[in-house]
């Protein structure tokens, strides 16, 4: 009987230390649309520019003063910012010092932090979509959407206090 009982402790034990190290480890694997897998993503990279690239999105989204963010396993994450900021782009756009969504590979859905400047009006951005091999990225506002050129998006942009002297988004 002992030596049924060694063998099985012997088993739990080394499950218990596998299940305990593969939930700890620092990979994720993300899914296609098409449901395919995509290659693993360390969770530790510490640069969310850098991060970026790995869910095929240009590391240029998000400006230099990035503070801190988190991304969860379900893909919703929030960026801080040191301060609300000011990019120029081929217009003006707003982030807001708190910067959320969820993160898909290609696609930013359900964002809030980021306002640009259309005409003399500051709409929310809601979504950012890119295709694989695609020269552009769309940005929608709700159901409407725009695309711009993705070269725009290969840099990490550098904030400005200051868009302009006329309209700050948050007093509208």
């Amino acid at each position: 009987m002992a030596s049924t009982i060694a063998p099985i402790s012997l088993f739990l034990l080394l499950l218990t230390l596998f299940s305990q190290t593969h939930f700890s480890s620092s990979f994720r694997v993300l899914r296609l649309n098409s449901g395919r897998p995509f290659t693993p993503i360390l969770s530790s990279i510490s640069d969310v520019h850098d991060l970026l690239p790995k869910y095929g999105l240009p590391k240029g989204l998000l400006p230099n003063n990035v503070q801190s963010y988190s991304l969860s396993d379900d893909g919703s994450f929030e960026v801080e910012l040191r301060s609300p900021c000011y990019v120029y782009f081929d217009r003006y756009v707003y982030y807001n010092k708190k910067i959320t969504g969820k993160l898909s590979y290609g696609s930013v859905s359900d964002v809030t932090g980021i306002q640009a400047k259309k005409l003399f009006l500051w709409v929310s951005v809601t979504k950012i979509h890119t295709d694989e091999g695609s020269d552009s990225i769309r940005f929608y506002v709700g159901s409407l959407s725009e695309d711009l050129p993705a070269s725009k998006f290969e840099n990490v942009p550098d904030c400005k206090s200051k868009a302009c002297k006329s309209t700050n988004p948050e007093s509208i």
